[in-house]
């Protein structure tokens, strides 16, 4: 099939083949679809999270887009294609990774023009066109007032972030039991009434209900076709948290959830991940489904049954280690559907439970999702971008020969095993690291799988090929992190992204303190990172695990603030200017997103489902006025 779709602004959009689905038994396919529906009815849900005028916004654009009865071959026209595109790639006004507010290409009258006098649709010209409103979804600028100045739909707009500090602190403090903590605000709006500050819970009957019911209505169609009897249990506790908003109820969804192994069909639905609240707490939702690409699991499963020894050989204090790893499951599998979060920019390798209390006691489970990479990996063939960035032909012969399969064995060990390592010491809040807590965690979990890539056990359980190996995964992730990963920042822009910031963070200090391994130098198409010590390098990653854990174990906020403030944020402004001209030179787009398949069910008289097809026909603008269509509740 062509992975590569189409191409617009810095973005190209790839397919992803869902191998193997036919070789599912039809219950399984039911299952899946039946999840994969619950997986959309959650779009509008993000929407709203990532700001208050984003689905008004939506739903003007695509009006226009659909009834517009000039000339759709004009200039203006145009732009206002690629803005709607932009739009529905960033689920809403603001950079899906840099966070700022797209500058629409077009003029304002020509928007203006298409509505109706005396509309209420005016109001928004000006958050699509000042720039001075709405500015950043997500502002982490130190000494800002991060809830002030962010343009994300977690509290109300004049909700302080002193005051919302204080309201979840009060909140921790009184907590019933402190060793089991739920995670305060995960799901849920924080507004003020009559002066006072309430959470706007999201749940059926309460906010974001009309979605929920939709959601829950899935989940409850994909109970029968369920695998085995604990997989109807995760199934029917997500409903109960979805029903009451309960966060007790919601770790105990979690604990059933991790602990149902055996089927081959799996998924996450709910408020998952706080990358996008500039405090932490607040979880976007997202959804997907996958099942196990059982031929590709062997790597996964076998940094599973090892998870132990790592964890004992682990560089950092002993008091930070855990004596029992619990519960680590890993597989490689073929995602079937991506949404919410995860679409149409999706990771490509996840481990979750988030709750540090039930990874620690109950375990997580980690997957790679085996067709994702496949098909960033077609999209990248051939070009150039290696030749271009590398600094001389022996290291890209390395890179030729290794990255790939690295790059996708650093994703386990980061998924499976990073995330999963280490612990809080006792009365330790898991939020105390703020702001700065996901870049944080991120860089914990890149540099234990970086310090083990070059372990010999590697090649020992034959994980990699020889001692050499290892190698490309180091050039290529300083490469990125000193390097090509300007390519996604706007010139005179800082980095905000928490994993962008934790890439700059490890690379940068690691320049900075090992300038006997790593160096940045001149050569014939431009600055390029040369290595000239690679086992110091492994001794360099080791060093900074440590200290990174022993941030997280302690909570030390000032520790955090400094190391990521100092390494992870500000921009070279003129390596930046060099690096996006040898960008644009090779015409490539940073960025990758995915069009999903679409599956239809074939129904008897009866209304029984009895067969299921899968088809790659539909475009993006299909597909997105498709979904507004169809999956439109909020």
């Amino acid at each position: 099939m062509n992975y590569s779709d189409e191409r617009f602004a810095d973005i190209q959009m790839l397919r992803y083949r869902v191998a193997d689905f036919e070789k599912l038994t039809l219950r399984q396919q039911t299952l899946v679809y039946h999840l994969s529906e619950a997986a959309l009815w959650g779009r509008d849900i993000l929407w709203d999270q990532n700001g208050r005028f984003n689905l008004r916004i939506r739903r003007l654009l695509e009006r226009v887009y659909l009834c517009y009865d000039g000339d759709r071959t004009s200039d203006a026209f145009r732009a206002f294609t690629v803005y709607l595109k932009r739009v529905w790639f960033s689920n809403g006004i603001h950079h899906h990774y840099g966070c700022q507010k797209f500058q629409p290409a077009f003029p304002e009258e020509f928007l203006r023009s298409q509505i109706p006098s005396g509309s209420d649709e005016e109001e928004l010209l000006p958050v699509i066109f000042d720039p001075e409103i709405e500015p950043k979804r997500l502002n982490q600028n130190e000494g800002d007032d991060l809830l002030l100045t962010s343009s994300c739909n977690y509290y109300a707009p004049d909700i302080t972030q002193t005051e919302a500090e204080q309201f979840y602190a009060r909140q921790k403090a009184q907590a019933p039991d402190p060793h089991h903590p739920v995670m305060y605000g995960m799901n849920s709006t924080l507004v003020r009434r009559d002066g006072q500050l309430y959470e706007d819970v999201w749940r059926s009957g309460g906010r974001y209900g009309a979605a929920i019911d939709h959601i829950i209505a899935e989940l409850e169609a994909a109970i029968p076709f369920a695998e085995n009897e604990r997989q109807q249990k995760v199934i029917r506790r997500l409903i109960d948290f979805y029903r009451t908003g309960d966060l007790r109820m919601f770790d105990e969804y979690t604990i059933l959830w991790v602990n149902e192994t055996e089927g081959e069909v799996d998924f996450t639905n709910g408020f998952t991940e706080v990358y996008g609240d500039p405090l932490g707490l607040k979880a976007s939702w997202e959804g997907y489904v996958n099942f196990t690409d059982r031929e590709a699991t062997h790597r996964a499963e076998t940094l599973g049954r090892y998870a132990q020894w790592f964890e004992d050989h682990s560089p950092v204090d002993k008091r930070f280690r855990k004596r029992e790893v619990r519960g680590v499951s890993a597989r490689v599998v073929n995602a079937t559907i991506l949404g919410g979060d995860l679409y149409p920019s999706s990771a490509i390798g996840i481990n979750l439970p988030n709750s540090n209390w039930v990874r620690a006691e109950h375990g997580s489970k980690s997957v790679t999702i085996g067709n994702l990479t496949h098909a960033y990996d077609e999209a990248a063939r051939g070009n150039g971008f290696r030749e271009e960035f590398v600094i001389d032909k022996e290291t890209l012969d390395l890179m030729n020969r290794y990255a790939l399969y690295c790059d996708d064995l650093h994703t386990d060990l980061h998924e499976c095993l990073g995330h999963g390592s280490g612990q809080l010491l006792p009365g330790v809040d898991p939020d105390s690291l703020k702001a700065y807590g996901s870049t944080i965690e991120e860089a914990r979990a890149d540099l234990f799988g970086l310090y083990y890539m070059a372990d010999e056990k590697m090649v020992e359980l034959g994980l990699l090929p020889n001692a050499e190996a290892y190698k490309a995964q180091y050039y290529g992730y300083l490469m990125n992190g000193l390097l090509t990963q300007l390519v996604r920042i706007e010139e005179g822009h800082q980095i905000e992204e928490a994993h962008m910031r934790n890439r700059a963070l490890i690379a940068r200090w690691t320049l900075a303190h090992y300038p006997q391994a790593v160096q940045l130098e001149k050569v014939s198409q431009g600055t390029a990172v040369r290595v000239t010590d690679y086992d110091a390098l492994r001794g360099a990653f080791g060093t900074l695990l440590a200290e990174v854990q022993r941030i997280k174990s302690e909570g030390d906020y000032e520790a955090a603030r400094l190391l990521v403030e100092t390494y992870g944020v500000a921009v070279d402004p003129e390596l930046h200017r060099e690096v996006l001209e040898r960008y644009r030179r090779l015409d490539l787009a940073p960025y990758k997103g995915f069009i999903n398949p679409r599956y239809t069910a074939k129904r008897n008289a009866q209304g029984e489902i009895v067969s299921i097809n899968i088809s790659y026909d539909e475009s993006y603008d299909e597909q997105m006025l498709r979904y507004s269509r169809d999956y439109s509740t909020l």
